[in-house]
């Protein structure tokens, strides 16, 4: 029996129950005819700066449709989704992989993915990619080119969406996050925040896809412009070990089956959905596996959430720690499902 997949549905599943019941966003026979469709009307410029590579390595490890099939599978029908420049990954080198990106953006419109931080000291000259007579061209110029055209810009990874490992202190090439950089750009085009170290792919494919077949309007989105069907909700109130926190058993080794807490699990003040979502294929998640949560989908990582292994402060509520460490007026979701972004009314991505 084939499964027919409207539009609204994708929109609702990627946005509510796909989020919140853990379910695979490609499980469905229609979602790739639909994903491709919108990413053939709109092409995609995915530009990587300061970082690892870690974002692309994992958002490319999409499954079970796989990155080749979103790419590749369909081109002689012309259904293939146009992702049309990606310093990393591309066949072209040199001249023609600068043509591609610069006669994307002259056609529009586009949609714009951000990967890594962006250096700012020196000019940018700590981040360069492509030259024009000579001369490197720094990534903060391409960005600060490119954000205003784009339709939407989605920021892949805790340095891209808020500095991350680039901008620990010292931090001496000047890395932001790109909403920082946005703003002191004066760039108001929507952006959304898909922190992790890395993300995801879910994070990452389900609101590209989102903001691609419903606008970025239609992308419900916390303070830190996280997707809350993402990360609406604690890790913590998540934890399979929640009830030795609860009676106060904790972990004093790795190995043992007790609260993390004390070998500096960041579960308490992280959201993201990771015990559904499951990782490496669907594998497992962090605490599953034994390791504390170390907050990665926070902004505030790694530089400003403490030693990894050290615990956080409790001695305040849980909402007024998340609100200390990851900013004024977090936002804290405990328990229940994800609701889906259709009529909600509630804060949309920022403009």
């Amino acid at each position: 029996m084939t499964v027919k997949l409207t539009r609204r549905n994708f929109v609702e599943l990627a946005a509510g129950s796909t989020a919140a019941l853990g379910l695979s966003l490609f499980k469905y026979p229609e979602f790739h005819k639909l994903f491709a469709q919108a990413l053939k009307e709109v092409p995609v410029i995915w530009f990587q700066g300061s970082g690892c590579n870690g974002c692309s390595v994992s958002v490319l490890n999409t499954v079970p449709i796989t990155i080749q099939n979103l790419l590749l599978s369909e081109v002689v029908t012309g259904q293939h989704i146009s992702l049309r420049f990606h310093n990393t990954v591309m066949a072209a080198q040199g001249d023609l992989a600068m043509k591609a990106l610069t006669d994307t953006e002259a056609a529009g419109p586009f949609a714009l993915v951000i990967e890594g931080g962006i250096p700012t000291k020196d000019n940018g000259f700590y981040c360069e990619v492509g030259e024009t007579n000579g001369q490197g061209i720094p990534m903060a110029d391409t960005i600060a080119r490119l954000g205003p055209k784009a339709i939407a810009t989605i920021a892949v990874g805790t340095c891209a969406s808020s500095g991350g490992i680039s901008s620990t202190p010292p931090n001496i090439g000047g890395v932001l996050g790109v909403r920082e950089f946005y703003k002191e750009k004066g760039i108001t085009t929507p952006l959304i925040n898909t922190p992790g170290c890395p993300p995801h792919p879910d994070w990452f494919v389900g609101t590209l896809a989102q903001v691609l077949m419903n606008g970025p309007a239609s992308v419900e989105v916390d303070d830190d412009l996280r997707p809350t069907a993402f990360y609406g909700k604690l890790i913590h109130d998540q934890c399979p070990r929640r009830g030795s926190f609860t009676a106060k058993q904790f972990a004093k080794n790795f190995g043992e089956p007790d609260c993390l807490y004390e070998l500096g699990c960041k579960g308490p003040i992280t959201h993201a959905d990771c015990n559904i979502r499951l990782w490496n294929n669907k594998t497992n998640w962090c605490i599953e596996a034994g390791a504390p949560c170390i907050g990665c989908a926070e902004l505030k990582f790694p530089g400003h959430l403490g030693a990894i292994h050290e615990p956080i402060d409790l001695s305040q509520p849980i909402d007024k720690v998340a609100m200390g460490l990851v900013g004024a007026a977090a936002v804290v979701v405990i328990g229940g499902a994800v609701a889906a972004a259709s009529n909600s009314g509630d804060k949309k991505s920022e403009h």
